[in-house]
């Protein structure tokens, strides 16, 4: 297939671009910065520069593929949430999705799907509910942002089949949340962060990547589906299995006020709450995850029998 990504140089787009890669499809990889983006994929050679603003820049693009991949956006955890930091995740979201919707209706020949990322932020926090594809919004700045997000697709044309992807904390060691955490554990002053009662809904890079290319491929697959792995755990269940393979102790506590006091906000949602979510749809339709346990996806990034 022919296959557009945008953001394609994030955690999830570099598994994604080399999966698809060794698959014999055909990517064409769009950037802000092609030559970062050539640093990091020094063995492709299908590069397109986009400002991620102007649609008619993205028509010839699109135009005759066969999927769009749209991963673009500003870092949710790349710093403390001021006022114009939440704007600016805000405005990088929806003005990549207006744009990509556009061209796509611009295109002659357009695209047959279109998998658009989303986040779990979207159904809010709780400690006891369990959240599926089916569950409302929630409240709170993540669920106003990935609301905004997906609303600025309703004006796609009912000719592309539309898969939005509300993903979790996706684990890898190569980045992204994991990397962060582990390291106080490899510092030897690892431990729960909070209460440790707050949910944390995760998925192996691997599973992330096998599931949008299971999307893809389904022709039925359609609307909103839940990346997660279908055990979450708790925060103090994660510290514990995290210090069990990484063969350190899990004993230090930071306590909520310090979580605060570091990251305001930004700590308040995305580490001292959380949200346990399933994978409903996925399971229902049959995929199967690689790494459902936790211990087992943690051995195997870390390569520990």
């Amino acid at each position: 297939m022919k296959i557009v990504i945008i953001g394609a140089t994030g955690l999830i787009g570099q598994q994604l671009v080399d999966s698809l890669n060794d698959s014999g499809h055909l990517v064409t990889i769009v950037s802000r910065n092609n030559n970062k983006a050539a640093k990091i994929f020094p063995s492709h050679s299908g590069f397109a520069s986009w400002n991620g603003r102007n649609p008619n820049a993205l028509v010839g693009l699109v135009n005759g593929s066969d999927a769009v991949i749209n991963l673009a956006g500003e870092n949710i955890a790349g710093g403390r949430w001021t006022k114009s930091r939440k704007q600016l995740i805000l405005d990088s979201r929806i003005r990549s999705v207006k744009a990509v919707t556009e061209a796509i209706n611009q295109a002659e020949n357009k695209p047959k799907v279109l998998v658009q990322a989303s986040a779990i932020g979207y159904y809010g926090t709780h400690p006891e509910v369990t959240f599926t594809e089916d569950s409302g919004s929630g409240n709170g700045f993540l669920s106003e942002v990935t609301q905004h997000w997906e609303n600025a697709l309703r004006g796609l044309s009912s000719e592309i089949r539309l898969i939005i992807i509300r993903t979790g904390v996706v684990l890898s060691e190569k980045g992204g949340a994991l990397k962060k955490m582990q390291t106080p554990f490899k510092l030897g002053i690892g431990g729960t962060v909070g209460s440790g009662r707050q949910w944390l809904s995760w998925i192996h890079l691997e599973d992330e990547v096998r599931a949008i290319t299971y999307l893809i491929n389904k022709e039925g697959a359609s609307g909103i589906y839940n990346l997660t792995a279908p055990q979450p755990v708790t925060m103090k269940e994660f510290a514990k299995t995290l210090a069990t393979i990484l063969q350190r102790w899990s004993w230090f506590k930071v306590p909520s006020f310090a979580v605060r006091m570091l990251f305001g906000q930004m700590g308040h949602e995305t580490i001292l709450r959380g949200q346990r979510v399933m994978p409903a749809r996925l399971l229902a339709e049959g995929f199967v995850f690689r790494f459902s346990n936790l211990q087992d996806a943690l051995k195997d990034i870390y390569r520990k029998n």
